[in-house]
């Protein structure tokens, strides 16, 4: 009995932070400013934000997540997350990169617990297996919890990607559950082809996937020390919330002094004591439409269809469409299409990553800033 009572005061102590506030611009045009890719059921019935939620269930309570979106962002978020306490999907009025979302999480969280740990995870990433991403996440909380270290989740690369950042493991420091732990030797930027090739090869390198987990004091220490100009912003907001200010009215004066810089770059490639774990679940971050196709059934022609239409001397092609829309193709190839009620792609697989270019163009004209 009395086990299971410290057990239960440590996982009252566990908590989530949800980063959902990215633009999703290489989405477009399914992806919009109100409603980006992890509002949109890009792989599945449900949203991506939705589905990260779902995959906590029966580890995290609803009542120990908060959510992390912009102000363009939160009524969907509050529609598709009614269960996540309102005052806990909170929005930042202006973006400030990664650095500034986890100081402003972890002021959160320390609010409800000052000895937590928590884990910073992306909203939209597919992870179709939630019971061993679980098991890896447990035992990242535990590890944080018995030592002053700053965890991450290395995902196992099985490409040579060149659009990830990746994580250089060393020494096997311990076991833990099963799963080993490694001191990070290095983080690095995404490689050329030739550098992710000798990643993959050596065995040694894991891509980043941006899930971390810390304890409150640990994080606060990093901040002290490796991002002092933004830890004393950070301070700012703490006290003005302290003092029983509104949320939002503290964020409106504060957040937008915050310096805007990444956490890769303002602390986690700085800090000395990170580890890591290795994943043992499927994980894609769906960075593109090409991706979309890895999760959906093929034809012999290798085309993948998402909605009404069909493909005649067609191959390797992407089709994705709205209720209502019947597409055809005749005679193409390696062609991604998609069809919204309001808006048309067609581009070439090749260029699915220039997305992004072409929504810029779209933005210069005045008369369709519906379609953002």
């Amino acid at each position: 009995m009395k086990n299971e009572s410290v057990r239960t005061t440590v996982e009252s102590r566990r908590f989530v932070v949800i980063m959902a506030g990215g633009r999703g611009e290489r989405f477009w045009p399914q992806s919009r400013k109100k409603t980006p890719k992890h509002l949109l059921p890009i792989v599945g019935e449900e949203s991506m934000l939705v589905q990260t939620i779902a995959r906590l269930k029966g580890f995290i309570p609803l009542e120990n997540i908060f959510i992390i979106t912009n102000r363009e962002q939160r009524e969907s978020v509050l529609e598709q997350c009614p269960n996540v306490p309102a005052d806990q999907i909170i929005a930042e009025p202006v973006g400030r990169d990664t650095a500034a979302a986890v100081g402003l999480a972890k002021i959160m969280v320390k609010r409800k617990s000052p000895q937590a740990t928590f884990a910073m995870l992306p909203s939209d990433h597919v992870i179709h297996d939630a019971k061993g991403f679980c098991s890896v996440l447990k035992t990242a909380f535990e590890v944080a919890e018995s030592e002053d270290v700053l965890a991450t989740i290395g995902i196992l690369p099985n490409i040579p990607e060149t659009g990830y950042g990746y994580i250089q493991k060393g020494a096997v420091l311990r076991n833990v559950a099963g799963h080993a732990i490694y001191k990070v030797v290095k983080f690095v930027e995404k490689p050329n082809l030739e550098t992710a090739q000798k990643y993959l090869a050596s065995g040694e390198y894991y891509w980043n996937a941006g899930m971390f987990i810390w304890t409150v004091s640990a994080i606060e220490k990093a901040f002290r020390k490796h991002a002092p100009e933004l830890d004393a912003g950070l301070a700012e907001i703490e006290q003005a919330l302290a003092s029983g200010q509104d949320t939002d009215a503290v964020l409106e004066q504060f957040f937008p002094h915050l310096k805007k810089i990444s956490i890769d770059y303002a602390i986690i490639e700085k800090a000395d004591n990170i580890v890591t774990l290795e994943s043992v679940f499927d994980w894609d971050d769906v960075g593109a439409w090409t991706a979309v196709a890895n999760h959906y059934p093929h034809d012999a022609a290798d085309n993948v269809m998402i909605g009404a239409g069909l493909c005649c001397d067609s191959q390797r092609n992407l089709i994705l469409n709205t209720k209502g829309h019947v597409t055809t193709l005749l005679g193409v190839e390696d062609l991604i299409v998609v069809q919204t009620h309001d808006a048309t792609l067609i581009c070439h697989k090749s260029r699915a990553q220039d997305v992004k270019k072409l929504m810029n163009e779209v933005a210069k004209k005045p008369e369709w800033a519906h379609l953002l």
